[in-house]
């Protein structure tokens, strides 16, 4: 899955922050969505919202990942030689 896949619904923003030696993915789901879920499994980032589930492969390089969602925005914080 790529960044724009993210931004299917109109209106939801998806933005990619680079660093030295790391990188940020942020996406606005919107607060209006009641269940999310966010985990890391092997590479893959798994996003359930309302039922419907987004995967996002993590970028070569990337030696951790931590995710969080907080007021429905997703944050994936990705450390390595990205």
């Amino acid at each position: 899955m790529t960044l724009e896949q993210f931004t299917r619904e109109e209106g939801q923003v998806a933005r990619r922050y680079e660093y030295d030696d790391a990188a940020v993915l942020a996406v606005d789901f919107g607060t209006e969505h009641a269940e999310t879920a966010v985990d890391v499994v092997d590479e893959t980032v798994i996003v359930v919202v309302d039922g419907e589930q987004y995967e996002l492969e993590l970028p070569d390089g990337a030696d951790d990942a931590h995710t969080f969602m907080k007021n429905g925005v997703l944050t994936v914080e990705m450390e390595g030689d990205l």
